[in-house]
C-alpha cells in the first residue's frame, strides 16, 4: 500500500475534530482578508475571489485534506492519484460549504434554527431555500466547465463516510444524471441540504451537523455495473473475488430491484470457478435528463451473461489492483461503459465473515431444536415446501421468513386443531428453513395426522408431498407412529366430531369470512396510520394479528378436505380403472365459475371492455408510463370517473393479490396496479370476449371421463361422483375464503411498513426497500415497549441479515423435498443441452408453441402472446390473468395440487411443474412441446 494511501485513510477513519479552524484559514482572500470582514447575509462583489484549495480536481494536485474531501471524495482521490479508472471529478470540500453558509446568511439563520431546536427538517429547508452566491455558484460552474460540462453524478460525501466507526452509507444525498448549469447548483445544494435530512440526524445521535463535501464527477451511463468483493463476504471462503452484475446502473442491484448474475474467481489463477446467470429482465438507466428509473432489459440480453470472460478477467485485474493498493480486502463498485471499466467507490470490507454462516444451510430444524433431535430424526426427516399454504413458495427475505416464524410459534397449531388433530406436538418441529425457503416436517407431520382416520396409513398423506428426488421404497419415519391404545382411542373419537362439525359448519363459516374481508379491507381503507401514534398502532397490529389467526384457521379445512378428497379420488380411479383411470382425476372440470381466482380472469376481461368504451381512458392507459397510470387517471375527468365505477370495485374484490403473498415485501395489485393495467392492455389489444376465457374448459369436454365412469358398477360410480362433488365444494369454499387469508397478510403487511418508513425519517434504514432486512419479532417489541428504535433495529443487526439474504440469493435453488440434510455447494446444476426435461404433468394435453421466460409479470405481461408457452420458476393465484392465454405452462417447481396446476386444469392449459431447470434451459423463442400426460418438456426448435 502507497504511503499516500495510508496516510489518507488513517486520516479519514480517525478524524473526530470539526472543520473549523480549516474553514478559518480557508475563508481568507488572497490579500490577507478574512472572508468574516463581510457581515452575513452581504452579497459578495462580484470577481471576489474564492480560494483555490475550497475546489479540489481529484487526482489533481491540491491542498485539501482527506477530512475537508469528505470519505467518498478522499477515496475517489486516492483511486484516481493511483492511475486507476475513475471518472474525472472534482469536489466542493468541506470549506467551500462553510464558506456558501457564511455568505448567503445562511449560518447565522441554521445557528438560530438550531438554538430553539428546531427540527432538521426545518433546518433543510432553510438551505434548500438559499441561492448559492454568485461567485461561489461561477466557481462551481467553472470547474464544471474545466470538466467538460458532462452529464454528471453529483454525491455528498461526509468527512467520516465509509470510516471504521460509522459508514454514513446511504445518509446523505446523491443526486444522478446531472446536466447543465442551473441543474448542477440544485443538485449541489441537495447535497448540502441532506446533512440536515431526518435520517441523517438521527444517525448522528445528537452529533453536531459538522461540515460536508460535494463529489461532482462525470456520469458513467453504464451498460453494465455491479459490485465486486476481494473476499467472500459470507463463506469467507479464500481466493474467491465475488461479482455481482447487473444491467444498467448500479441503483438497481443496490436497491434489490433488478436480477443480477453471479460470478465466483479465482485470485489466482483468474479463471471462472462459478457462474449463475439469471433472467434479466429490468435495468435502472437514464429515461430524461436528471430522471433516473426502470425500463426493460432488451430481449437479446435477457438470459445472456453480463459479462464475458475476458471481461470479468479483466474486472479481476482491476480489483487486484485496488486491493494491492490499499493492502486490505475491498468492496468495489464499478461499472462499464462501451466495454470500458471504470472504478466508482472501493471501501474496506470491516465486517468479517462469520465461519458458521457457510454451513447453516444444511438442516431446516432451527439451531435450537436441531440439538435436541437425536440423529435418527436429523438424518431421516422429509422435508418438502410442495403446496405448503402455496404462499411460502420461493426465496424469502428476512422479513418474510421472520413472519413465517410468526406463522408458526402463534398460528400453525391451530390450523391443525381445526383440521380435527387432537394433539398438536410442539410447534417448533411443524417447519423448518433453508437457503431462505421454508420447509414443512413432512415426518413430524404425518406422524401428528396419524391421529385422523385418512392419514392414520402415513403413506396417505406422505407420498402428496414428494417429488421424484426421494425414494419412499427407502424411507421410514424416524418419528414412528402416532401411540395406539386409549390416545388413539380418543383421538379418532375427537377427529370423528370434528369433521362432523366442519362438514356442518363449512358453508356457513365461508359466508362469515367473505363479510369479515370485506369488512376489514373497507376499515382499512378509511385509516391513515401515518397519524397513528406507537401505541395506536400497536393495538392496530394486533387486531390484525387475531384476523390473521383466525383466518388461516378458517381457511386450513377447505384447503386439506380439498386435498383430501383429491388424493382419495386419485387413489380409487386407479384402483378401479386401471390404465383407463390414469389421470383422471385431472380430467375432470369443475364449474370455473365458483372459483373466486379463476373469475379475477374475467373482471380483468371486463375492465378491459370498459376501458376500451372509453378513448380517453384507454389512451392513459395504453400511452403513460405503467408507474404513472394510476395518477394520470385519477387526475383526469374521465379517468377518475372509470376508476371509481370499475377499478375499485375489482381492488375490492382481488386487489389484496399478489405474488408469494406471505412474503410481506412484495407489494400486492392494490398497492401497485401495474399489473392490472398490463393485462387491460393485453386483453384489449387481443380482442378475447368473455366465453374465450371462462369457456375454455367446455373447449374440451369431460365427457370421455365421464363415459369411463358410466362403466363401473353403481356403487363405485356413486361413490367416486360423491368424491367428485366434495371435491368441487371444498375448491370452491377454499378459493372464496382464500381471499380472506391473503388480505389479512396485506393488513399486517400496511402496519410494518408504516413503521419502515417512521424508520426511514429516523435514519436508520436507507430507503424503504431495507424493510426486508428486519425482524417482524422486533417490529412488534418496538410497537409493544418504549425502547427507543436505535435499540430495537441496530444497524448493524440490519446489515448482517441483508448479507445473508444475498448470499442465499446467489445459491441454486434448493430441492422440492429431501430427506435429513442439503449441501447446497454439492448442488447440481443444468446442463443447457437444451433437449429434454421430465417433470410432473399437472394439467393434460399436449401441445407445442414458441416459448416465453417470464420473470417479472408487471413488467412482461404486455410482452405475452395468446398461445405462448408460459415458463417460469413458479406461479400463484396472481398469474392466473395471464394462464387465460396461455398455450402451455411450465414451472421449475411445483406440484399436482400447486394454485397453478389447479387453475391450468381449469383453463384446460397443458401444464408441466417442478421441471427444476426449464428457465434455465429454455430461451424465449425457443419452440417447445408441453406433454401435460407424461410430464414431459422437450425444446424441438431452439
Amino acid at each position: 500500500m502507497t504511503t499516500k494511501a495510508t496516510k489518507a485513510t488513517k486520516a479519514t477513519e480517525t478524524t473526530e475534530t470539526t472543520e473549523t479552524t480549516e474553514a478559518t484559514e480557508a475563508l481568507k482572500t488572497s490579500s490577507g482578508t478574512e472572508a468574516s470582514a463581510v457581515p452575513a447575509g452581504t452579497a459578495v462583489p462580484a470577481g471576489t475571489a474564492v480560494p483555490a484549495d475550497l475546489v479540489a480536481v481529484l487526482g489533481g494536485p491540491h491542498t485539501a485534506g482527506p477530512e475537508a474531501l469528505g470519505g467518498k471524495g478522499a477515496r475517489l482521490d486516492e483511486l484516481t492519484g493511483a492511475g486507476l479508472p475513475v471518472p474525472p471529478a472534482f469536489c466542493l470540500t468541506t470549506g467551500f460549504f462553510e464558506l456558501f453558509l457564511r455568505e448567503s446568511g445562511l449560518g447565522a439563520e441554521l445557528r438560530a434554527a438550531e438554538a430553539r431546536s428546531a427540527p432538521p427538517a426545518a433546518v433543510r429547508e432553510v438551505v434548500l431555500a438559499g441561492d448559492v452566491p454568485e461567485p461561489l455558484a461561477r466557481t462551481i460552474l467553472a470547474a464544471y466547465a474545466d470538466l467538460g460540462r458532462p452529464r454528471v453524478a453529483v454525491r455528498s460525501s461526509a468527512p467520516r463516510e465509509d470510516s471504521a466507526e460509522r459508514s454514513y452509507a446511504g445518509q446523505h444525498d446523491t443526486v444522478l444524471d446531472v446536466s447543465g448549469d442551473a441543474a448542477l447548483l440544485d443538485a449541489v445544494r441537495t447535497c448540502w441540504a441532506s446533512l440536515w435530512s431526518d435520517r441523517a440526524a438521527a444517525y448522528r445521535a445528537g452529533e453536531p451537523a459538522g461540515g460536508i463535501a460535494v463529489v461532482v464527477q462525470e456520469m458513467v451511463p453504464a451498460d453494465v455495473s455491479g459490485v465486486l468483493f476481494t473476499v467472500d463476504p459470507i463463506g469467507g471462503r479464500p481466493h474467491r473475488l465475488v461479482v455481482e452484475a447487473c444491467c444498467g446502473l448500479g441503483e438497481g442491484l443496490v436497491s434489490g430491484r433488478v436480477s443480477s448474475d453471479f460470478f465466483v474467481v479465482d485470485d489466482r489463477t483468474l479463471d471462472v470457478v462459478e457462474e449463475r446467470v439469471r433472467y434479466k429482465v429490468t435495468k435502472c438507466a437514464p429515461l430524461a435528463p436528471g430522471r433516473i428509473g426502470m425500463t426493460k432489459v432488451d430481449a437479446a440480453d435477457r438470459d445472456a451473461p453480463c459479462l464475458t470472460r475476458d471481461q470479468l478477467t479483466a474486472l479481476a485485474r482491476l480489483a487486484l489492483d485496488v486491493r494491492a493498493e490499499y493492502g486490505t480486502e475491498q468492496d468495489i463498485e464499478w461499472a462499464m461503459r462501451d466495454g470500458a471499466l471504470y472504478l466508482l467507490q472501493a471501501r474496506p470490507i470491516t465486517t468479517r465473515p462469520r465461519p458458521e454462516t457457510s454451513g447453516e444451510a444444511r438442516s431446516p430444524y432451527l439451531p435450537e431444536r436441531l440439538q435436541e433431535q437425536p440423529d435418527a430424526v436429523r438424518q431421516g426427516t422429509l422435508w418438502s415446501r410442495m403446496d405448503i399454504g402455496e404462499i411460502f413458495v420461493g426465496l424469502m427475505t428476512p422479513l418474510g421468513l421472520s413472519f413465517a416464524r410468526h406463522y408458526q410459534d402463534h398460528v400453525h397449531g391451530d390450523c391443525a386443531a381445526a383440521l380435527g388433530v387432537r394433539d398438536t406436538g410442539d410447534v417448533g418441529l411443524h417447519m423448518g428453513f433453508l437457503q431462505g425457503h421454508v420447509y414443512l416436517n413432512i415426518s413430524y407431520t404425518s406422524y401428528l395426522l396419524g391421529q385422523a382416520l385418512p392419514t392414520r396409513d402415513q403413506r396417505h398423506f406422505t407420498r402428496r408431498f414428494v417429488s421424484e428426488e426421494v425414494d419412499l421404497a427407502t424411507y421410514e419415519n424416524p418419528f414412528g407412529t402416532f401411540p395406539g391404545g386409549l390416545r388413539d382411542l380418543l383421538s379418532a373419537t375427537h377427529w370423528l366430531r370434528a369433521t362432523a362439525n366442519e362438514m356442518m359448519v363449512m358453508k356457513g363459516r365461508a359466508r362469515t369470512m367473505v363479510d369479515a374481508r370485506l369488512y376489514e379491507f373497507d376499515r382499512a381503507r378509511r385509516l391513515d396510520l401515518t397519524r397513528m401514534g406507537r401505541r395506536e398502532l400497536h393495538a392496530e397490529l394486533g387486531r390484525y394479528l387475531d384476523y390473521f389467526h383466525d383466518a388461516h384457521v378458517g381457511y386450513m379445512p377447505y384447503y386439506i378436505n380439498a386435498f383430501g378428497f383429491y388424493g382419495i379420488l386419485t387413489e380409487l380411479c386407479s384402483r378401479w380403472l386401471g390404465a383407463a383411470g390414469d389421470n383422471l382425476q385431472n380430467r375432470i372440470k369443475t364449474d370455473m365459475s365458483s372459483l373466486r381466482t379463476v373469475a379475477s380472469a374475467q373482471e380483468i376481461w371486463a375492465v378491459a371492455q370498459a376501458a376500451k368504451a372509453r378513448p380517453r381512458v384507454m389512451e392513459i392507459i395504453e400511452a403513460a408510463p405503467l408507474e404513472e397510470v394510476a395518477d394520470r387517471l385519477r387526475a383526469d375527468p374521465d379517468g377518475e370517473a372509470f376508476w371509481h365505477a370499475h377499478i375499485e370495485p375489482f381492488l375490492r374484490a382481488n386487489g389484496t393479490r399478489g405474488r408469494q403473498e406471505m412474503e410481506l415485501t412484495h407489494k400486492r395489485w392494490i398497492d401497485d396496479p401495474s399489473y392490472i393495467f398490463q393485462m387491460i392492455r393485453r386483453y384489449a389489444a387481443d380482442g378475447f370476449t368473455a366465453d374465450d376465457i371462462m369457456g375454455r374448459s367446455r373447449a374440451r369436454q369431460e365427457g370421455d371421463a365421464r363415459e369411463v365412469l358410466k362403466k363401473l358398477p353403481l356403487p363405485q360410480r356413486a361413490t367416486l361422483e360423491g368424491l367428485i362433488s366434495m371435491y368441487a365444494l371444498c375448491s370452491e369454499l377454499r378459493e372464496t375464503t382464500r381471499m380472506s387469508m391473503i388480505t389479512s397478510i396485506w393488513l399486517v403487511r400496511n402496519v410494518v411498513y408504516e413503521v419502515g418508513r417512521r424508520l426511514v425519517d429516523e435514519g436508520l434504514l436507507h430507503c424503504l426497500d431495507e424493510v426486508a432486512y428486519l425482524d417482524f419479532a422486533d417490529v412488534r417489541r418496538y410497537l409493544a415497549g418504549g425502547l427507543p428504535a436505535r435499540v430495537v433495529f441496530p444497524r448493524a443487526g440490519i446489515e448482517e441479515r441483508r448479507r445473508v439474504h444475498e448470499y442465499r440469493n446467489r445459491l441454486p435453488e434448493p430441492p422440492l423435498t429431501f430427506v435429513g440434510e442439503h449441501d447446497s455447494t454439492r448442488a447440481v446444476r443444468p446442463v443447457k443441452d437444451g433437449a429434454r426435461l421430465a417433470g410432473l404433468g399437472s394439467s393434460p394435453g399436449r401441445i407445442v408453441g414458441r416459448a416465453r421466460i417470464v420473470e417479472d409479470l408487471v413488467w412482461q405481461a404486455d410482452e405475452f402472446q395468446a398461445g405462448e408457452i408460459l415458463v417460469t420458476r413458479h406461479t400463484d393465484a396472481s398469474w392466473t390473468p395471464l394462464f387465460a392465454i396461455a398455450g402451455g405452462v411450465v414451472t421449475d417447481i411445483g406440484s399436482m395440487l400447486s394454485h397453478s396446476s389447479i387453475v391450468s386444469r381449469e383453463f384446460n392449459v397443458p401444464s408441466v411443474v417442478n421441471t427444476k431447470h426449464a428457465t434455465q434451459v429454455i430461451n424465449t423463442g425457443d419452440m417447445v412441446m408441453v406433454d401435460g400426460d407424461t410430464g414431459v418438456v422437450e425444446v424441438v426448435e431452439g
